[in-house]
């Protein structure tokens, strides 16, 4: 028998698959692997394999015995399992039924146009300090900031404080350092909910308190969680999405010359980044035993679902890496599929939408100012992306 596969896989370039993923894919969907940590798992690069799993309710994110089961990396946010194995279900129902609203389609539109403000507050401010520039801080890292604060009510000045527990709590090699910014985060989530019952502003912490339906250490958690996610995947889509338009010059300008393609653009920005092997798939316990393809998974063993894998699978996307705006077909699995869907998915696409739609025609010569071999990716996050983005205009 052959051994697991070790994660992660090896990966030169931030926009091409990792040489390993491309070999393995010819072989099938599903392969034995080791995790960073030296856990036994299952990856599961095919889309249609991934897309399934993802709907599957005999998988979910509980362990019956959570001490033993297999880690995928040491975050305690996505590293090992969570939640109750009795009551994964109904929780996760619950915790959705109370979010949702403020996530709705009326919300998000009337959102837009603040979104579209602090972009142009931000892109001035870019222009003013002038070329050479750092497009991760200018606009990268701050945008989904200031956006995730205004939503859920927390103050802005906070940032460098939340930012560093947000961090610290994604920490994919230091179990330690991640507990710590995950109580940091919930601690400052505490906080802020005994300050809005005490001051209720038009947020969406305050609406949680007003309407009485979770207690505060709830809305503390569900928060916090919204705070982390709202803002650190976000960030990374901005810098790897500019870095797709830099380095494909035809499909900028075709946007350039015709506006109404900034939708099937951002939908390509989604799919084609490649984090695929680096620990970032979606982790998942079997709760039964079940057969993929040719395989059999066994209740209690831990699946990676890699969506990265997924949207690059050539039987869905036909030359899966090439970034191709007028791209037609299967829909990118980025942000999930069937009930854990991402509910804040509205959100990251009015903030993509926004940025790429001034930032385009605004610095129609911006342009990298370091090869891209010089560029340098985050591997101890679990979100990843860009260290930073050198640009010049």
């Amino acid at each position: 028998m052959s051994l697991p596969i070790q994660l992660p896989f090896e990966q030169a370039h931030p926009l091409e698959l990792p040489p390993r993923l491309r070999t393995l894919r010819e072989q099938g969907p599903v392969h034995r692997v080791r995790t960073s940590v030296g856990h036994e798992a299952w990856l599961v690069t095919g889309y249609q394999e991934v897309r399934s799993l993802l709907a599957d309710d005999r998988f979910g994110r509980s362990h019956p015995e959570p001490d033993k089961a297999a880690r995928m990396g040491e975050s305690l946010l996505f590293g090992g399992p969570m939640g109750n194995h009795e009551t994964e279900k109904a929780d996760h129902a619950r915790m959705r039924s109370l979010l949702q609203p403020h996530f709705s389609p009326g919300r998000m539109r009337r959102l837009r146009s603040r979104v579209a403000t602090l972009t142009t507050e931000l892109l001035d401010e870019l222009a003013k300090n002038g070329s050479p520039a750092d497009l991760h801080q200018a606009i990268a890292l701050p945008l989904p900031i200031l956006v995730i604060c205004e939503l859920l009510g927390v103050p802005y000045e906070d940032r460098a404080e939340f930012r560093t527990w947000s961090e610290a709590a994604g920490d994919v090699t230091d179990r330690e350092r991640s507990s710590w910014g995950l109580n940091e985060l919930y601690a400052y989530g505490s906080q802020l909910v005994v300050r809005k019952r005490a001051e209720p502003g038009d947020d969406v912490i305050s609406r949680m308190c007003l309407a009485g339906e979770m207690a505060d250490d709830e809305i503390a958690m569900m928060s916090m969680g919204v705070l982390f996610a709202g803002h650190e995947t976000t960030v990374v889509q901005i810098g790897l999405g500019t870095l797709l338009l830099l380095t494909n010059p035809i499909q900028r300008q075709a946007v350039l010359d015709d506006p109404s393609m900034i939708g099937a653009m951002i939908e390509e920005m989604l799919r084609s980044p490649t984090k695929s092997g680096n620990g970032g798939g979606i982790p998942r316990y079997a709760h039964a035993d079940v057969e993929v393809g040719d395989v059999l998974i066994r209740s209690g063993e831990l699946v990676i679902l890699d969506t990265s894998g997924a949207n690059h699978d050539p039987a869905e996307f036909t030359d899966p890496t090439l970034f191709d705006i007028h791209r037609y077909g299967a829909a990118h699995l980025t942000f999930g599929h069937g009930p854990h869907y991402c509910i804040g998915a509205p959100l990251a696409r009015i903030e993509l939408q926004e940025v790429f739609s001034q930032l385009i025609p605004r610095f129609p010569t911006l342009r990298l100012a370091v090869p891209i071999e010089d560029l340098r990716m985050r591997h101890d996050t679990l979100t990843g992306g860009l260290v930073e983005l050198p640009v010049a205009w």
